[in-house]
């Protein structure tokens, strides 16, 4: 493969993984289910998906 495939390649990757993304916290969303995020500062918190995807524009 080229670099230019290589480049495409994970393009078309990051963007899938950012629609499964999006439409996981929506699904969650709808069945007011929360979301497990782990941070170094804050360790492991339960986040309701509907103010993750209200605090980021990316998933409206």
């Amino acid at each position: 493969m080229s670099d230019k495939e290589v480049k495409d390649f994970i393009e078309k990757i990051d963007a899938g993984l950012k629609l499964a993304e999006k439409r996981m916290l929506q699904e969650k969303a709808l069945r007011n289910e929360n979301v497990v995020v782990y941070t170094e500062k804050k360790g492991i918190q339960h986040i309701p998906a509907r103010q993750i995807i209200a605090e980021n524009a990316m998933y409206q």
